[in-house]
């Protein structure tokens, strides 16, 4: 049986990718950490226009796409900013505006940035930092396995 060179679902993938906004930051690359990323093509590991893009491609082979947010982390929606009443923090929280929280609500981690913090309540915006945006990726398959 011969090596597998195309990329199909279910089958686990080595690729490096760098990802870049529309105006050209880098916002991620596999090729500066030093190491491709693996996943399994199809399984809902990564976004869904990464996951597609990927399928179908040859070891060896490079290619851009550009992925608008349905296809990446979703449009921005405004009922995930909300207000939250400090008394939900521990006593000693420093509030202060655009720094990352985590927590949990109902079992479920939870991730926001503070946007204002008023007299009694704080405003947390819980979309993921990249809903709404367009994204684009170089991807290049390393492997398959």
């Amino acid at each position: 049986m011969g090596k597998k060179t195309i990329a199909k679902e279910g089958r686990a993938v080595h690729v490096h990718y760098k990802g870049t906004f529309e105006d050209g930051t880098v916002f991620d690359s596999s090729y500066d950490r030093g190491e491709a990323i693996e996943f399994t093509v199809g399984a809902g590991q990564m976004i869904p226009g990464f996951d597609a893009a990927v399928n179908g491609m040859k070891v060896g082979e490079t290619k851009t796409v550009t992925l608008e947010p349905e296809q990446a982390y979703g449009e921005h929606n405004p009922e995930g900013i909300q207000a939250v009443p400090k008394q939900s923090f521990p006593e000693n929280f420093e509030f202060e505006a655009g720094v990352v929280i985590e927590g949990n609500v109902q079992n479920q981690p939870v991730r926001g940035v503070i946007n204002q913090i008023e007299e009694e309540f704080v405003v947390i915006d819980f979309n993921h930092p990249m809903a709404g945006k367009n994204l684009n990726f170089d991807i290049e398959l390393v492997e398959v396995n």
